[in-house]
């Protein structure tokens, strides 16, 4: 069971383990009473799940018997036994908490998995197997636009294509369409040697912004690929917080400073990690995420 995820609600963590035997996913009961109650106190969730619990036995639900322990990593990194439920029986165990709240989760938890972001942030899982991007074309417009059609192939009609729209964003604007090609021929042909060259590599593309929807999802997963080659190391998105990430990407168009000591402080040679990969998309597209 080396498939991990986290899904993230209102910025509180629902962890799930992928079972190969069963073909599903499993759910941390304690991550989603806590997101659903809106309480991080790991204590106070224990207790509320107990109460709950022993409260579903007496009356005979099949919530409780749709549960197992499986063995998930905590917020100290180790792991630890935990109660867990199937993707079918996170609805019940919604519903049997019988608050507002409850089912706002619930209309969230079924919708995320059917958005855009939902359906090609699975594609994203299975990167790591795929071979995608050659060892020559790392780091090379040709890869970025094979990651990008990759994830988001059927999702978009533009899937992996450059735009040729200008475009803006959050008062952001973009490279102009015009000057979109000769850019990206430029900064294909940037350094990637040191930590230094491949970040400002990557802010270049970034500004750059090649395609009309998905470039951050697509640019991290690109990122990553060159510190792989030519680092031996890859970034632990999961210890980046989300508003200190965004807030360095926004000033690194003037100074990269603040990024690049984000990512310096996560990296790790643990590149051929599924946990690290996994956890690195969920962070991803939880960046994405609007509050």
């Amino acid at each position: 069971m080396n498939k991990i995820s986290i899904r993230f609600y209102k910025d509180y963590k629902v962890r799930a383990v992928w079972d190969e035997d069963q073909n599903q996913w499993w759910f941390s009961i304690l991550d989603i009473v806590g997101a659903v109650n809106e309480q991080e106190d790991h204590e106070k969730n224990r207790n509320y799940w107990k109460y709950l619990k022993a409260k579903l036995k007496k009356e005979n639900s099949e919530v409780v018997s749709d549960t197992t322990q499986l063995k998930l990593t905590a917020s100290d990194g180790k792991k630890y036994k935990t109660d867990v439920i199937s993707q079918a029986g996170v609805e019940q165990l919604a519903k049997s908490i019988r608050n507002q709240r409850a089912m706002v989760f619930l209309d969230w938890f079924k919708y995320s998995e059917n958005t855009i972001d939902g359906r090609s942030k699975k594609k994203a899982y299975t990167l790591i197997e795929s071979n995608l991007v050659s060892d020559k074309d790392v780091g090379t417009v040709k890869a970025l636009q094979q990651i990008h059609a990759y994830i988001f192939g059927g999702l978009y009609d533009f899937a992996g294509q450059i735009r040729t729209k200008t475009i803006w964003k959050d008062g952001t604007l973009f490279c102009r369409a015009e000057y979109l090609m000769k850019n990206l021929s430029i900064i294909e042909a940037m350094p990637e040697t040191t930590f230094d060259e491949i970040v400002n590599k990557y802010v270049e593309m970034n500004v750059a912004h090649p395609f009309m929807e998905g470039n951050g999802r697509s640019t991290r997963i690109w990122l990553d690929e060159i510190f792989k080659k030519r680092l031996g190391k890859c970034v632990d998105w999961s210890k980046i917080d989300k508003k200190k990430y965004l807030e360095a990407m926004r000033r690194s168009t003037t100074d990269a400073t603040a990024i690049k000591s984000l990512l310096q402080g996560a990296m790790t040679d643990r590149i051929d990690d599924r946990e690290i990969f996994m956890k690195g998309i969920d962070y991803s597209y939880y960046y994405e995420q609007t509050d």
